[in-house]
């Protein structure tokens, strides 16, 4: 008895060791659990805030089927918490891995500012689609997107092609890797691509004529830069050009903003006219051009759109034609109208004239009939007044022989003879169809800037026929004070 019971009592003092001892290791292992828990939240990226709260002791001495829900339930709040930290961090000035890379883009080296130009329609060159427009830098084309199947990022990996400008925004991006380049080395491709003037720079063009140097090293004068021939488009380009040396002209398209926030009616396609005119303004003036040449070729496909086909690049046109329709179009443009509401292009080429007018008899009338007319109402002089945009002024006819040394002389005539139609006393007349009219011009009001067409073509039965003569008009020169004669 005494043996059993001893044995007895040994086996029961064991599984009690035992049982404490499970009790214990169940304890050790879930408190390791717990510890090892922040330290892996902390290893994946972002540190765990714990709250420390005392457990009830039947959470103690909880089953280790707890353990698992307690940890998905944390991990859940590490993967919502990660993103404000993020924030925080990129806010503290710590750049992680794609800042860096954005910054410390490898390929700029690869860009070619020499075949860069601008001056073109931005527009895809496979899917001539104007959305998401981005310009490789390597080779100057132009590609739609930069997403996985888009024709840039195909481009780029089929070439190596790997930075791109985005035509709109003006962002720079590597692709195929997709992350947006960062670099202050870039700033003269977009200021090439969009070229901005402050109102300082703006006073200042006239005051300091300073020669600029292109990337190729030829130099040229901002302003005084040749625009390209497409085809037969050098009526307009001469048009063009001239507008862009008027100075108050000049100014109000080199600032943007003088003309961005005109409303227009929805639909309205005129405006385009006004916002590729300020683009090709800037571009004219730009001192720090790639190239000492521009294309108006954005211009000219406004110029199409907006006059329905009437000026076309592809075929010669007349310049005073192109003249007072741009002009008249410009002003209708700004919100300008035909009496009231006036806009730049008014006030710096309007002027005002009274014309005198007097309806004539028919030259096969006998001379009796026609005093008899000259008494009615009808034939009587009228004055309307009326604007203008420009002068047109003619030309004597040329001589239709030789002189004695068997060569045609080419007359001269100065400035003054020719201005001589609007002094409001000489009289020319007007032949239509049925009726013929004697006319004279009296100039009230000049503008700041006058415009003179001299019409040097006219039109027979079977060609286009050209005025050589020669027009003289003085030009004061500044250097001297002397008076010269130039001719054109």
């Amino acid at each position: 008895m005494s043996g059993r019971s001893k044995r007895e009592s040994r086996g029961s003092t064991r599984g009690k060791r035992e049982s404490e001892s499970r009790g214990s290791s169940g304890r050790v292992k879930r408190e390791r659990d717990r510890e090892r828990e922040p330290e892996a939240a902390s290893s994946r990226g972002s540190p765990v805030r714990v709250k420390r709260e005392v457990e009830p002791a039947s959470a103690r001495e909880a089953p280790a089927s707890v353990v698992p829900f307690v940890r998905v339930k944390r991990e859940r709040e590490v993967d919502e918490d990660s993103e404000p930290e993020r924030e925080v961090r990129a806010k503290n000035g710590r750049v992680d891995s794609e800042d860096r890379r954005s910054r410390h883009c490898p390929y700029l080296d690869t860009i070619n500012r020499s075949v860069l130009d601008f001056d073109f329609e931005k527009l895809c060159s496979i899917s001539l689609s104007h959305i998401n427009a981005y310009a490789c830098l390597v080779c100057g084309k132009y590609f739609q997107g930069r997403g996985l199947k888009s024709h840039a990022y195909i481009h780029s990996v089929q070439f190596s092609h790997h930075v791109f400008l985005n035509l709109h925004t003006l962002k720079f991006y590597c692709l195929p890797d997709n992350y947006e380049i960062i670099d202050s080395s870039l700033e003269d491709i977009t200021y090439v691509l969009k070229p901005t003037f402050t109102k300082q720079q703006i006073a200042n063009l006239d005051k300091q004529a300073k020669l600029s140097r292109a990337y190729d090293g030829t130099t040229y004068l901002p302003g005084i830069v040749g625009l390209n021939n497409i085809k037969a488009n050098d009526y307009a380009n001469a048009v063009l050009q001239a507008l862009s040396n008027v100075p108050p002209l000049r100014n109000y398209f080199l600032e943007e903003d003088n003309y961005k926030n005109i409303k227009r009616p929805p639909g309205d396609i005129m405006f385009l006219l006004v916002q590729r005119f300020g683009e090709l303004m800037r571009k004219l003036w730009n001192p720090r051009n790639f190239k000492a040449h521009v294309s108006p070729h954005e211009m000219l496909q406004a110029v199409v759109l907006c006059s329905k086909k009437t000026f076309q690049i592809t075929k010669q046109g007349d310049g005073v034609d192109f003249l007072s329709w741009f002009l008249n179009a410009l002003h209708s443009a700004l919100g300008g109208t035909k009496k009231k509401k006036k806009t730049i292009v008014t006030d710096v080429f309007q002027g005002s004239m009274r014309i005198f007018t007097k309806k004539l008899p028919h030259p096969d009338l006998p001379a009796e009939e026609k005093e008899q007319l000259l008494h009615n109402d009808e034939y009587q002089e009228t004055m309307v007044e009326s604007t203008f945009m420009y002068l047109t002024l003619d030309l004597p006819t040329a001589p239709l022989y030789k002189d004695e040394k068997e060569q045609l002389i080419i007359p001269q005539v100065p400035l003054f003879n020719i201005l001589a139609k609007f002094n409001g006393i000489t009289e020319k007349e007007y032949k239509t169809y049925k009726e013929n009219f004697l006319k004279r011009f009296q100039l009230t009001k000049l503008p700041p800037y006058l415009i003179f067409c001299i019409k040097r073509f006219t039109k027979n039965n079977f060609f286009v026929e050209k005025n050589p003569t020669i027009v003289n008009f003085p030009i004061t020169g500044q250097a001297n004070g002397m008076n010269y004669k130039t001719s054109r």
